[in-house]
């Protein structure tokens, strides 16, 4: 939704292309059916189409920075082993033993010097050729002619994160992401590395999960204690094939918040992040977020944080982006969110809500993630330890913190809502314009 409020993305006197609209994207205003979120039939072609033909995020490279590391990536049906190999490339092979089928790893993360099938000890190298077939001798020679090295699919690595496909002539990653590469770089993503990793169940299709974390039109309604911190007037911006990118501007109230003057707690929080006491700040909330902006050019230039590659309004908003097709990522200057919205296997009224926070220590005092993504003290920021993940099943509390629960427990209310005879499809504002795009490259996809 563009208006006025855009013009806050330039701060005064300090023009940035950063905050450049992109060019407009008309997405129509169709109302697509509601089997999108519940039937099983279309699951299943949503699989083969959109999935199976898509560049997948299967984690940031950071978790795999040694010869022998992999990390292994789950979704839908199939299963990923992603495994940087003694040359240093990373490559990524499907988990699967080619002899009986028997899945390879379990673990989410480890190093290896190479596979070992836990069924009956075949043996693959990193590269994924066959280097030890058991008792080799029991297998008549035109069985071993057959192909039994691993499957292995596309693997490209951008902005420090590693994307696979299972479409062999899809095209280069880079050429994917196309205008939002070179804004996500400015991050140096590659050098950041996961402080808290959660994943949960839901009870939803994961379209849902994509739609709620794609818009703030529902903050006043679902997570009103943001209000008095987070402001509703937002830049959209679309580009082709599925991708999006929003800016939601902090360290201000919402128009929507009866208090535009007091200094309440949620901006003072945002006035500490900065490194202002808000006992001395003399500003009202509306004046805040610039406060906070020039705060973090005075950081910079003590830390040498090198922040002038940043608009002004990166170093005071969240800018989010939606990778289609089931990724957002959250960018800030000290630390990233990185969503992913995993398809169940065979349900679709269920996905899987993966969640994890890239962060880069500097050693400065004051110097930190934002407050708001909930890192508690015994988090180790130091990147010394990766930390496990944290899976809580459906039903068991998520524990994502406040406002992430409450979507949880909402999300489960909107799917059963979306299977009703009485309900015909969504209805999408200028507000959920990264919606109705998202969901005009699925169409597209579906329909090819």
């Amino acid at each position: 939704m563009k208006t006025d409020f855009d013009l806050w993305n330039i701060h005064t006197g300090a023009y940035h292309a950063f905050n450049d609209h992109a060019p407009r994207i008309d997405n129509g205003t169709g109302r697509p059916g509601p089997e999108r979120y519940f039937d099983p039939a279309f699951a299943r072609a949503e699989w083969d189409r959109v999935f199976a033909r898509s560049w997948l995020l299967a984690g940031p490279a950071s978790d795999i920075p040694e010869a022998g590391d992999f990390m292994k990536f789950d979704i839908g049906p199939e299963s990923f082993i992603i495994v940087r190999g003694e040359d240093g490339v990373i490559r990524a092979h499907y988990n699967v033993c080619p002899h009986r089928g028997s899945q390879l790893v379990s673990a989410d993360l480890s190093s290896v010097s190479q596979f070992t099938c836990p069924f009956h000890s075949w043996k693959f190298d990193l590269e994924g050729h066959n280097i030890e077939v058991t008792d080799a001798g029991t297998f008549r020679p035109e069985v071993l002619c057959h192909t039994h090295d691993l499957v292995s699919v596309r693997c490209e690595t951008a902005a420090g994160l590693v994307f696979i496909a299972m479409d062999e002539t899809i095209k280069p990653l880079r050429e994917f992401l196309g205008p939002i590469l070179p804004q996500l770089e400015l991050y140096e993503i590659d050098q950041m590395y996961v402080v808290q990793h959660r994943r949960s169940d839901w009870g939803a299709n994961w379209k849902g999960g994509v739609d709620a974390f794609a818009e703030i039109y529902h903050l006043h309604a679902v997570h009103p204690q943001t209000q008095c911190l987070m402001d509703d007037r937002t830049q959209i911006d679309l580009w082709p094939g599925g991708l999006s990118r929003q800016f939601v501007p902090f360290a201000q109230p919402s128009p929507r918040f009866p208090d535009q003057e007091g200094v309440n707690p949620g901006i003072a929080m945002m006035l500490r992040d900065a490194g202002i006491d808000p006992e001395t700040y003399e500003g009202t909330a509306k004046d805040t977020r610039v406060a906070v902006q020039q705060a973090k050019r005075h950081r910079s230039e003590a830390l040498g944080l090198r922040y002038e590659r940043f608009s002004d309004s990166q170093l005071s908003d969240s800018v989010v982006y939606s990778i289609f097709p089931n990724v957002q990522i959250g960018c800030h200057p000290e630390a990233i969110f990185l969503h992913r919205f995993l398809p169940h296997a065979t349900d679709p009224n269920q996905f899987t809500y993966d969640t994890c926070i890239l962060y880069r220590h500097v050693d400065a005092p004051g110097y930190g993630a934002p407050a708001w993504m909930g890192l508690g003290s015994e988090v180790d920021l130091s990147g010394r330890t990766r930390p496990e993940v944290i899976h809580t099943k459906l039903g068991e509390p998520p524990c994502l913190g406040e406002v992430l629960d409450q979507d949880s427990d909402l999300l489960p209310i909107v799917q059963k809502g979306a299977r009703s005879r009485g309900f015909r499809g969504p209805l999408w504002s200028e507000q959920e314009g990264r919606l109705r795009h998202f969901h005009a490259e699925l169409d597209r996809l579906m329909a090819d």
